[in-house]
Formats: C-alpha cells, sequence, structure tokens
C-alpha cells in the first residue's frame, strides 16, 4: 500500500472521530436546506472511520476507495458552504479566507488517491 493512501485513511479515520468528539463545527458547515445537521455529521464521521479502516486493509481497499470517493462528493456542498460563510464573515481573518477557498480543488487530488485505492 502506497504512503498517500496510508495517509488519507489515516487522516479519514482521525476527522471522523472529531465529529464524534467536536462535532458542532461540522454542523455549522452543513449546508443550510439540509435537516437533521447532528445526524448527518455523525452519520458522515462513522462513514470516515469505516472507510478510512477499510482502504488500510486489503481485502476491502476496493470498496473503501469506491466509498470515499462517493463521500468526497457527497460532503463536498459542506466545504463550499464553509467557505461561502467565511468569505462572508467581517470577523474572519483573511488566511482562513484564503484557506476556505483553496481547500475546495483539494478534493480532486483526494478523489484521486480514493480511486488509487480502489484500484489496488
Amino acid at each position: 500500500m502506497s504512503r498517500d493512501i496510508s495517509v488519507m485513511a489515516g487522516a479519514f479515520v482521525g476527522i471522523g472521530v472529531l465529529h464524534f468528539v467536536r462535532p458542532r463545527p461540522f454542523e455549522r458547515i452543513v449546508p443550510k436546506p439540509l435537516p437533521r445537521k447532528k445526524e448527518l455529521v455523525l452519520a458522515s464521521g462513522a462513514a470516515e472511520i469505516v472507510l478510512g479502516a477499510m482502504m488500510l486493509h486489503p481485502g476491502t481497499r476496493r470498496v473503501g476507495g469506491l466509498g470515499a470517493v462517493g463521500l468526497l462528493a457527497a460532503v463536498f456542498p459542506a466545504n463550499v458552504q464553509m467557505t461561502l460563510d467565511v468569505l462572508r464573515s467581517r470577523k474572519a481573518p483573511a488566511y482562513l479566507k484564503l484557506g476556505t477557498v483553496l481547500r475546495l480543488p483539494l478534493q480532486a487530488p483526494m478523489i484521486r488517491i480514493a480511486l488509487k485505492a480502489a484500484r489496488s
């Protein structure tokens, strides 16, 4: 297994755990029209933990990688919502505004790594 897959799998697990430890920041970025924000955050956190673990094991790496692609696509609207909220904020520092904008295109390499996991 390549290092990039290992790093991404670990990041999925770690961030998934954060969904349970500190759900409020994640709830704030759930797109406004979606109901039951806490439940969505907990479900996506559980999915990140499971998919991250699956990408670490050769027997489940394919399904884990494909699931990670789906999850990355599903949570992209939350990343857009976060960027819009930060850009609209008068209190947000410039580095945070820049960081949230630059974060959006990072989804593409993450999807490539997940697809690499699915092929390995």
